[in-house]
């Protein structure tokens, strides 16, 4: 269904989006996407560091 969208889909699928929502809510929104993936990042790099600090106590 999707595999046929293209760019001129993607224009208008982009204009109702904006037009739907104004441009303050869309950057609101990837504001907050922006915070969610630095979160993300920084929950996986503390996990990697926690491993690694359990695996240097075993030794």
């Amino acid at each position: 269904m999707l595999n046929n969208i293209g760019i001129p889909g993607l224009l208008l699928i982009t204009i109702v989006v904006l037009v739907l929502f104004g441009r303050g809510k869309i950057a609101g929104l990837m504001g907050e996407v922006g915070k969610g993936f630095s979160s993300f990042k920084k929950g996986l790099k503390e996990g990697q560091e926690e491993i690694t600090s359990e695996s240097e106590q075993e030794k």
